[in-house]
């Protein structure tokens, strides 16, 4: 598949089965950086689109289409295809368990959904249209980490969520939620000279580059660690310390 097609394939996927105006989905692909004849292109990245799409179709994978409608285009495909569709419905879903009490089932359920994730979202999409839904992504892969690190804290599966905090810190380094999530689990995890260190490098970042020093939140979390408060135990009332 060329990469135009990829990216009209992206475009589409985005939104499954609902129609995406030509003009969309020409600023969706090129925005100001447009072909001289941009229907035109349009028109022809579509055919090429339905032949790929007819191909896997034919090979015996799940069944997609490009219909156009009046005015523009629908990617007609069963959702669960889609890794962003998936993705959402696994974390409505882990949400739904967690309200109910089923810790164990809501934990499963982000791990799925976050199991989907792979590499940088529309990576070759270098437009206005596709930096939102970047960003609008990130977020909610950054809300499914925490979900899922606040269960494993709470079930004592401490070991399991440093890794993904530790990655989500890493990117988002003056995140305080984050970051006193890594140092809860470092701490619960027997790494408490590791979570201290964790909490001065973020305490100097946020100095030199805010001017500011870290919440109360992330202080009271810093604090207890420092103490070896034995009340700092991955329940509800610790993890709320890091609720903002």
């Amino acid at each position: 598949m060329s990469n135009g097609v990829g990216l009209l394939l992206a475009a589409t996927a985005w939104t499954p089965n609902v129609l995406v105006a030509d003009d969309e989905v020409i600023e969706r692909l090129w925005e100001t950086r447009l072909p001289e004849h941009p229907r035109n292109a349009l028109y022809t990245l579509a055919t090429r689109l339905r032949k790929a799409l007819q191909c896997v179709t034919d090979d015996g994978g799940p069944g997609f289409d490009l219909i156009r409608r009046y005015g523009g285009y629908t990617l007609a495909v069963d959702e669960e295809v889609v890794d962003t569709s998936r993705f959402r419905r696994l974390v409505r879903h882990a949400k739904d368990a967690e309200r109910h009490g089923q810790t164990e089932s809501a934990l499963a359920l982000y791990e799925e959904a976050l199991a989907l994730w792979r590499g940088e979202p529309l990576s070759n999409m270098k437009t206005t249209w596709a930096d939102a839904a970047r960003l609008t992504l990130r977020h909610e892969h950054r809300n499914a980490v925490i979900g899922g690190a606040e269960l494993s804290l709470r079930l004592g599966r401490c070991d399991e969520c440093v890794a993904p905090l530790h990655e989500l810190a890493t990117r988002h380094p003056l995140d305080e939620r984050v970051v006193g999530l890594l140092m809860l689990a470092l701490n619960r995890s027997g790494r408490q000279e590791e979570a201290l260190r964790c909490f001065q490098a973020t305490r100097a970042l946020m100095v030199d580059l805010l001017g500011d020093e870290p919440g109360a939140e992330l202080r009271s979390v810093h604090e207890r660690i420092l103490c070896r408060n034995k009340g700092l135990r991955p329940d509800r009332g610790v993890l709320d310390l890091m609720h903002s």
